[in-house]
């Protein structure tokens, strides 16, 4: 089958079927990166300490920030090239595909010689105590010289999901996960480099990755491939693009400010143990948010293709069925997360004192899994279909709106269990929030006089 038939059958496949064969890729590859994040912190906290484990959890917010001007790029991208793709506009799609590149490339470079620097200053601001910047100090310096190659590998891995090829973009996944895993064992256990290694070896199997990609997506018989004349960069296009990335991109910059935030109420009220335990209730929780995340991108194709084809039966049909797939997974996160957090948090270290704090720290930030699977979806919903201010709206609501407000307010009455409750409610009250503003929506649908798309 060629792509542009593997295109069309998003217009014409059962729903059910193709969310499966878009989505599957998608969760086992996410599942698998989650997989190898943890595996990077377990060799850390093991081997190289709590303490390592502190500064490592300082750079989460950073590569977060990072990340968020990636998932712009290629989140807008992706989205765009898929809508294009709908509409039969194959030309403007391969446009969209050389500008994706372009901006990657930008960007990354960009953002590592800042970064690089101001590199200390930063990661004070982000909480770094004397006792944790030397390790994240080492870990981010080697993550920046390798920025431009991450930036590039997550571009391309959505672009292979919006052109019908997500078993591609699992393999590109897998590629990294195995390989880091196997660079971890050598330069952490073997070379005793420490948290550097640790670094070294996610840069290093994502450019293997990218060198893959590139490759894959160079055939002149793809719809959307490399070549001449695709890389200047276009105004109309970059608007497209980073009018439908806004909303990832403000999605992941305030998640990144909320870690910030969180972590200096940590160390204000609970010490460097405390952020610690947050690292490792984040890594917890990612396994899960990470099938999400998955699910999302198996929905954002078919849901992105189909709005530009106007079959709305067929969008609500991939909407709900992406709900419930994430409801599920999250349910059995929250069994995990309450009923097992000592097992899982001795996977990371021995520590009394951080093991004690991590089991406080799982049982808060998982309490709302049942419903935040939800809130997700529906957000990233909105951003597939290109209706920015709702998916920014939502974005936004449940970490700027509510969560960065509590986590101001409640420590002031309950010290650091004011800064646990703060993660649970926020999650419930923007769930909530996601379901009202949904059901309005679909009803404006149902009724077409009342409004038009966007």
């Amino acid at each position: 089958m060629n792509q542009k038939q593997a295109t069309l059958e998003l217009g014409t496949k059962p729903v059910g079927r193709l969310l499966w064969q878009y989505a599957l890729p998608a969760v086992i590859a996410m599942l698998a990166s989650s997989a190898y994040n943890i595996i990077d912190r377990i060799f850390i906290g093991q081997i190289v300490g709590p303490e390592a484990i502190a500064g490592l959890a300082i750079t989460f917010p950073f590569m977060n920030l990072l990340g968020a001007f990636g998932a712009c790029i290629g989140v807008g991208a992706s989205t765009a090239i898929s809508i294009r793709l709908g509409q039969k506009d194959y030309e403007t799609a391969g446009r969209l595909f050389g500008n994706n590149a372009s901006l990657n490339v930008l960007a990354g470079v960009t953002l590592a010689i800042i970064s690089l620097l101001f590199l200390d200053p930063i990661l004070r601001f982000f909480g770094a105590s004397d006792v944790t910047l030397p390790y994240a100090h080492q870990f981010m310096v080697i993550i920046l010289l390798g920025n431009v190659f991450t930036h590039l590998y997550f571009g391309q891995n959505a672009v292979l999901r919006s052109v019908g090829k997500p078993r591609q973009a699992m393999i590109a996944t897998l590629l990294t996960v195995f390989l880091n895993i196997a660079l971890d064992v050598a330069f952490i256990v073997w070379l005793r480099w420490g948290i550097q290694g640790g670094a070294l070896a996610t840069v290093l199997s994502q450019f293997t990755a990218l060198c893959w990609q590139v490759k894959l997506l160079s055939k002149k018989d793809e719809i959307v491939h490399f070549k001449r004349g695709i890389y200047k960069l276009h105004s109309n296009l970059v608007k497209q693009i980073l009018s439908i990335g806004i909303s990832p991109f403000l999605m992941n910059a305030c998640s990144c400010i909320i870690v910030i935030f969180v972590n200096k109420q940590l160390v204000a009220y609970g010490g460097d143990m405390a952020v610690g335990a947050y690292g490792i209730a984040n890594s917890v929780a990612t396994v899960f948010i990470m099938f999400v995340i998955g699910m999302n991108q198996g929905m954002q194709p078919i849901a992105g293709y189909n709005y530009g084809a106007r079959h709305d039966d067929r969008l609500m049909r991939v909407l709900n069925l992406t709900i419930l797939c994430a409801t599920v997974i999250m349910t059995i996160g929250w069994v995990i997360g309450m009923f097992a957090p000592r097992a899982t948090a001795r996977l990371f270290t021995t520590d009394a004192t951080l093991m004690s704090d991590s089991v406080v720290a799982i049982r808060y930030v998982m309490f709302c899994f049942p419903i935040i699977g939800f809130q997700m979806v529906v957000a990233s919903f909105f951003q597939c279909i290109g209706k920015v201010k709702i998916s920014i709206f939502l974005s936004l609501s449940r970490q700027l709106i509510i969560l960065l407000p509590l986590l101001a307010l409640l420590p002031l009455r309950y010290q650091l269990d004011g800064v646990w409750i703060s993660m649970p409610v926020s999650d419930a009250l923007a769930s909530i929030m996601a379901f009202v503003v949904m059901v309005y929506n679909v009803r404006t649908w149902k009724h077409p006089k009342k409004a038009e798309r966007e």
